[in-house]
């Protein structure tokens, strides 16, 4: 499983998050479990809620803001949050274009049981990154606060 870290360093009205996965997938399932992270304690939600994503781009970082963009809109439209996705994706060449496939688990946003974080507005294009590391795969967003 991947590992996320807010990074206060980068960005002052913002928030950076440094990303690592095992794989290209974790890496996208790991990012959207830190972004709800920003935004609610992930115990605190139910686990009501199953959907789909399927989404398609030319580069990965794109691809990326893209998803997660996704995710935003979907709190902000149905007040849902996805703790739990399972993503898969591929490419039609070496170098795209890109499908997403995921799997969203998650909760609507109760004002009487779920532990609120900061809202997060929106994925921004600064600093974005999605880079093999190693093994696996390393990313960074901001996201506008």
């Amino acid at each position: 499983m991947g590992r996320f870290e807010f990074r206060e360093d980068v960005v002052l009205a913002d928030s950076a998050v440094e990303v690592w996965g095992d794989s290209l997938d974790d890496l996208f399932a790991t990012s959207a479990r830190a972004v709800c992270r920003l935004m609610a304690d992930p115990a605190s939600l139910g686990s009501e809620l199953a959907e789909t994503v399927e989404l398609r781009a030319e580069a990965l970082d794109l691809l990326l803001v893209d998803f997660l963009s996704e995710l935003l809109f979907r709190k902000d439209r149905d007040r849902a949050l996805f703790p739990e996705a399972r993503v898969r994706i591929e490419a039609d060449g070496e170098a795209g274009p890109w499908r997403l496939a995921a799997e969203l688990e998650g909760g609507r946003v109760d004002p009487e049981r779920t532990r609120r974080g900061i809202d997060v507005k929106a994925v921004t294009l600064h600093d974005l990154v999605v880079e093999r590391d190693g093994g696996g795969w390393h990313g960074r967003f901001v996201v506008d606060l």
